[in-house]
């Protein structure tokens, strides 16, 4: 079963047309990131590492070559839009994917800490410690002058983080799972007391098909039985 996120696969895709039409490929993200390997090995031959603004000048691809950029779906908005505005300035003639390849929902949560961060006095982000978008969202509750901490999950929590403290904001890395964060909730209700509010900042609408070996367990059982019988 393929379970790659269809973010992903599309920007595998862009990285064979891109190498396929001829163009070298900058692909703005961190060396050693599962998604980043993943990418360049669609096309080595076509694709140079790009993982920061300064990282630009020292580029050796000539000033006129025909290029194109990429990103790793899970950086942030502004560090990606940062990169991609110094590579125009160097390559006016640089093309870039039809539509940004940054993720919906790693957009969306920093948006939300974007928000949140400046009304509370603790922010938690659930998630792994080299998870490239759960470091950011701490980094951004931390730059808006917030303590932020990145756990693995409920038994990380420290009581020393919660004095003093009267609202904590809590979200997730865009790969942690739901059940990891609503453990998190429970154990500061039950340990501290909390009461839980539910800040809705953007609705996600987004929604992929099932790979098509799972689609037939995805049915009622009278649409499996239907599907079995014609075979779809």
């Amino acid at each position: 079963i393929d379970a790659t996120c269809p973010l992903v696969t599309k920007v595998h895709v862009e990285a064979v047309r891109f190498a396929r039409e001829g163009y070298t490929i900058f692909l703005i993200g961190h060396a050693g990131h599962d998604e980043v390997v993943g990418t360049m090995g669609e096309a080595p031959e076509a694709m140079v590492l790009v993982e920061s603004a300064e990282a630009v000048d020292a580029l050796t691809v000539p000033e006129d070559a025909k290029v194109a950029y990429l990103t790793q779906t899970t950086l942030s908005v502004d560090e990606a839009e940062e990169i991609i505005g110094r590579l125009r300035e160097r390559y006016p003639q640089l093309v870039g994917p039809p539509k940004e390849d940054i993720c919906y929902a790693t957009q969306n949560r920093q948006e939300a800490v974007a928000k949140l961060a400046d009304e509370a006095d603790l922010v938690l982000v659930i998630g792994s410690q080299n998870s490239s978008n759960s470091r950011r969202l701490r980094e951004l509750a931390e730059s808006r002058g917030v303590s932020a901490y990145l756990i693995d999950g409920a038994d990380e929590l420290c009581d020393a983080w919660f004095q003093d403290v009267e609202r904590v904001v809590i979200t997730a890395g865009a790969s942690a799972p739901e059940s990891l964060v609503m453990d998190c909730v429970e154990a500061i209700e039950r340990r501290y007391g909390a009461e839980m509010e539910e800040v809705v900042v953007r609705t996600e609408s987004v929604h992929f098909s099932l790979p098509k070996e799972l689609r037939y367990w995805d049915k009622t059982p009278e649409q499996a039985d239907s599907a079995q019988n014609t075979g779809k």
